[in-house]
């Protein structure tokens, strides 16, 4: 009679790494002054920096992050510089 065959041990799970919720301003470029909330109730996520006192804010599904908020406040900033470059 033979052995029978150790089952194999499931490989671990990778640890996923935390992503940031301070930031660096784009306007006064002091580092991690940004800090994001997020308002579930009212579907609403707001990044505000500590120094310079300027905000943003966006509409916010489940799925949001701090990183996604001051993701598209960086893009709507290149945007709107982008389009003072046009306009002259």
């Amino acid at each position: 009679m033979g052995k029978r065959k150790a089952k194999a041990k499931p490989a671990p799970k990778k640890r996923m790494d935390k992503l940031d919720t301070v930031f660096s301003c784009p306007f006064c470029n002091h580092g991690s002054s940004v800090e994001c909330r997020i308002d579930m109730k009212n579907l609403i996520g707001e990044a505000i920096c500590r120094i310079c006192q300027e905000s943003f804010s966006t509409t916010v599904t489940a799925l949001t992050e701090p990183i996604d908020i001051y993701s598209e406040w960086i893009d709507e900033c290149a945007r709107v510089n982008n389009l003072d470059d046009y306009e002259d």
